[in-house]
């Protein structure tokens, strides 16, 4: 399968990638309406020769996933997009299957594709179309496609929209994003013949949207040159179709994972954008919401968001689904029951499925309650319950802190679990795993 030869800009960071719930439009946006259905193409056939890696490139892990499951994720917690089709080489087909399994993506279906990246996304078309199979599968046909590369993972709702709304108003529409470096053409002993004027030109990205009537037929009327030797599709649909492309400005994420070194940058961003969040649960406690505030101001020097909610009932059950990494605050209680209760909670909802999971439990002791203040936590229990947790792609750690009546000293506490949470959160290091740390 053909590849294509750009090596686009790469982004300083992911921005908002996975931070929207499965299926559903993040709570800080607004919802789109899409009253027309819309199916995605992901070519996935590619070998991976320019990674130098055995393993083609959609199928290398980070973080315990593949980095094509990331891919199909951006477009399955999209709520509007109705299904997806993944086109992969023959000799993957089992392998992709796998994949669909293990991480229970949803809306996939897999095809073969062919030996050229034009033939691999017709394929995947005529799977949209129903070819083949009926009149009641033809009329299942989507209004709008979208082809998108399966290597490109930081893919946005926000963006697609714009993409899915001008396809279906012009035919067809695509990314693009400014040229970083000036295009020559060279003479045949190799010598400079002329450069072009790099603010009149854009490089073409993905994704891309069409018409099902236009993608279709701009295939079917497409030469075997096209198909053996062609990668722009947006081409195809204004030589055979006529339609000229609505070109929208797409932001620095999506980039393509092309080389070796894309793979580390690649799991960097994914890794520092799962530890950019946490939910603080109170449980209603007047102790644990003041030193939930008091986090909150915290961390907002670490470059963390922190959320606090009393439990996960109701609206905040909603938060099971999003991407974000959990604070549970026990006051004056050794036990771990609010905490095993918050790890059934997540187990049931598949939380941890798709990539590691950190949960930490903070005991509070305070001190105007001698009573049972001194009371330890046995770190037997914490340990036991992180090792099974760990089986499930849950990380949880602990944190021990006493209230002080002192003001200073109480602020420096407070910083201490700020740091430490942020810490846990952003490495998520095996090795701390059921530790009682002490703030």
């Amino acid at each position: 399968m053909l590849s294509e030869n750009r090596d686009p800009d790469r982004p300083a960071h992911p921005g908002g990638f996975l931070t929207s719930e499965a299926g559903k439009s993040d709570h800080r946006r607004a919802e789109h309406c899409v009253d027309f259905s819309v199916s995605v193409v992901l070519p996935a056939g590619g070998t991976g020769e320019r990674t130098g890696l055995q393993t083609p490139k959609q199928y290398c892990s980070f973080l315990g996933r593949p980095l094509i499951s990331y891919t199909v994720q951006a477009f399955e917690r999209v709520s509007w997009i109705q299904s997806i089709v993944v086109v992969v080489a023959k000799e993957s087909m089992d392998l992709m299957m796998d994949v669909i399994q293990r991480f229970q993506h949803r809306k996939v279906r897999v095809v073969q594709g062919g030996l050229t990246r034009h033939r691999s996304i017709w394929n995947g078309v005529l799977a949209l179309g129903g070819e083949g199979e009926g009149e009641s599968a033809a009329a299942d046909r989507p209004k709008v496609v979208i082809i998108h590369d399966a290597v490109r993972p930081f893919v946005e709702e926000d963006f697609l929209y714009k993409i899915a709304m001008a396809a279906k108003e012009q035919g067809a529409s695509g990314a693009i994003r400014p040229l970083v470096s000036t295009v020559i053409a060279t003479t045949a002993e190799g010598y400079l013949d002329h450069s072009l004027e790099r603010a009149k030109y854009r490089a073409s990205e993905m994704p891309q949207g069409f018409t099902y009537d236009v993608i279709h037929q701009a295939y079917q009327r497409c030469t075997e040159s096209d198909f053996e030797f062609g990668t722009e599709c947006l081409h195809l649909a204004l030589q055979y179709c006529g339609t000229n492309a609505k070109l929208i400005q797409g932001p620095p994420t999506l980039w393509k994972v092309t080389y070796k070194r894309d793979l580390a940058a690649a799991e960097s961003m994914i890794k520092d954008s799962l530890s950019q969040s946490a939910c603080i649960i109170t449980g209603g406690s007047a102790h644990a919401v003041s030193l939930a505030a008091a986090l909150q101001k915290a961390v907002g020097a670490l470059n963390m968001e922190l959320e606090v909610i009393p439990d996960l009932m109701g609206e905040s059950s909603s938060y099971l689904l999003k991407e974000w990494n959990f604070i549970q605050v026990s006051v004056d209680c050794s036990c771990l029951s609010e905490v095993e209760t918050l790890l059934r909670d997540l187990e049931a909802a598949n939380r941890a499925l798709l990539h590691p999971l950190v949960v930490i439990w903070v005991h509070l002791s305070c001190a105007d309650e001698p009573s049972i203040s001194g009371r330890k936590v046995e770190p037997d229990g914490i340990m036991e319950l992180a090792s099974a947790s760990k089986l499930r792609n849950i990380l949880l750690y602990g944190i021990q802190l006493r209230q002080s009546k002192d003001t200073e000293r109480w602020e420096r506490s407070v910083l201490k679990v700020a740091e430490i949470s942020s810490t846990l959160i952003r490495e998520r290091s095996p090795a701390l795993v059921g530790q009682l740390l002490q703030a």
